[in-house]
């Protein structure tokens, strides 16, 4: 038999177009947190005709389902997201920015289209190599909605869907091909819904108590709080609920919703506990009242550094492929679509995942063509991301292959542009084979998982894991409020 990252690369490339169209099919229809009811069956279906058995309904989310082939262990799992961003519609392949309005104006501007798609497309390459070799294992895909702003991984999570995992993998899209080895902030969203007494704001605005003035002030207690708590913490806010459109009515109802991080969780829960008090704080001041509503929540990412170079090792057996020369013009293009700020701090996005290096690599470049030396780090990703509940209770390794210009940063058209190219499909086929390599290489060497749970158990003994979120809060809640 041929070598083993041969032989992903090899069935990967056979089985191109069909991993092509799964991606394709999620970037055209783009569905929000908790909403992917056309991705998430398309998905679904696509893994069926793949050989796995699907089951649905995950963790009583309509939108999540865990894909599986195979028995016995190890059980080795995929994570795959599909969720898309709002106001981010944007045609593909433009170079500058032609908004798209229809699937309500939806763009994949996280990549979570190229996300899913390599995920599964690892997966299924497992799962080949477990046939072809008649060995015992367990592999299994598991489409994980709403990561953006949802947290759909973290309610699985709290469930105990990644409980009997010995091993995860993920990965993200990005400028640059590393290891995710950083941690992450942990956060809370929550919605501080106030009310109060409309009343003619000419007449009798005596006779009124203003909701929109308790946002307010709220927001200005918070602005004050922010010198008074530690550097990393980050308190993000929108008013989701002004009142209405009538100067000349006092606002009877406004609601603001506040995302709070920190490196830890019982940081983020410190500094949540201090916000609810500046918002019972402005109630007191209008003479409202206020409701508390918590949405979502997810925890630090902790990297598994024994898990990590099994990944790092076949992201260099898989290799960074060469770009061509349409590819060259294209990035060019866009790169010169971005603000000077952004170019002049164009490796931020990067290390943001992990890249340690000084860009000279990348010198009269806008795409990267190499592998990132693997630097394990104690640096800090200034981002969320709910693969960290995961990581929490099982061994968890993520990587970020590059499927876009440098310096592209996510969230923007320019990331919803670049979705469809050449380039983000090679980079998602990188990720694929990356991880079907280093699951490949568990399969065949228990040593991988031994030593990589040996490393989990150690820190979880010192740090046992709580699930962030309350047991009363449920997906479906979040899905109404959004509908």
């Amino acid at each position: 038999m041929s070598t083993l990252h041969q032989f992903v690369k090899d069935y990967l490339e056979e089985q191109e177009s069909f991993f092509l169209d799964v991606s394709k099919f999620v970037y055209t229809h783009p569905e929000t947190r908790f909403e992917e009811y056309k991705s998430s069956s398309y998905m679904a279906d696509a893994c069926e005709k793949a050989g796995f058995t699907v089951e649905k309904n995950t963790a009583n989310i309509e939108t999540a389902f865990v894909a599986t082939y195979g028995s016995g262990s190890p059980v080795i799992g995929f994570l795959g997201e599909f969720d898309a961003l709002a106001g981010l519609g944007q045609e593909p392949l433009a170079t500058e920015q032609k908004p798209l309005h229809e699937n309500k104006g939806n763009g994949h501007g996280c990549g979570h289209n190229l996300l899913g798609t390599g995920s599964f497309a690892a997966a299924c390459a497992a799962k080949e190599y477990l046939i072809k070799n008649n060995l015992e294992g367990t592999i299994q895909f598991f489409g994980c909605p709403g990561e953006e702003g949802g947290s759909g991984k973290t309610f699985m999570t709290r469930e105990g869907v990644f409980d009997h995992l010995d091993l995860a993998f993920c990965w993200h899209p990005s400028p640059t091909n590393t290891i995710m080895s950083l941690s992450s902030l942990a956060n809370y969203q929550v919605y501080f819904e106030f009310k109060g007494t409309s009343s003619h704001a000419a007449i009798s605005p005596h006779l009124g108590r203003s909701a929109l003035d308790a946002v307010e002030l709220m927001s200005s207690g918070v602005n004050y709080l922010r010198e008074h708590v530690i550097p990393e913490a980050r308190m993000h806010y929108a008013v989701t609920n002004t009142g209405g459109h009538s100067p000349n009515v006092v606002q009877a109802n406004a609601e603001v919703l506040y995302l709070i991080r920190a490196p830890l969780v019982s940081q983020v829960d410190d500094i949540y506990k201090r916000v609810c008090k500046i918002a019972e704080g402005a109630a007191l001041m209008t003479e409202t009242e206020v409701t508390i509503r918590f949405d979502k929540a997810c925890s630090n990412y902790i990297p598994n550094r024994s898990l990590e170079r099994v990944l790092y090792e076949s992201l260099e057996q898989i290799g960074a492929g060469t770009p061509s020369n349409e590819e060259k013009v294209f990035a060019k293009e866009i790169w010169e679509s971005l603000r000077p700020d952004e170019k002049e701090n164009y490796l931020d996005v990067s290390r943001g995942f992990g890249y340690e290096g000084d860009g000279s690599e990348f010198e009269g470049k806008y795409l990267s063509d190499e592998i990132s030396p693997y630097i394990p780090s104690d640096g800090m990703l200034m981002g969320s991301t709910d693969v960290a509940d995961v990581s929490w209770v099982v061994p968890t390794a993520q990587l970020s292959a590059a499927t876009s210009t440098l310096g592209t940063p996510l969230h923007t058209w320019q990331m919803t542009t670049q979705g469809l190219s050449t380039f983000a499909h090679q980079g998602m086929f990188r990720a694929a084979g990356s991880m079907a390599l280093a699951a490949i290489k568990a399969l065949n060497e228990p040593s991988i998982v031994t030593e990589a749970n040996e490393e989990f158990e150690k820190f979880i003994a010192k740090n046992p894991y709580t699930n962030p979120i309350p047991t009363h809060v449920q997906p479906s809640q979040l899905n109404e409020r959004i509908s």
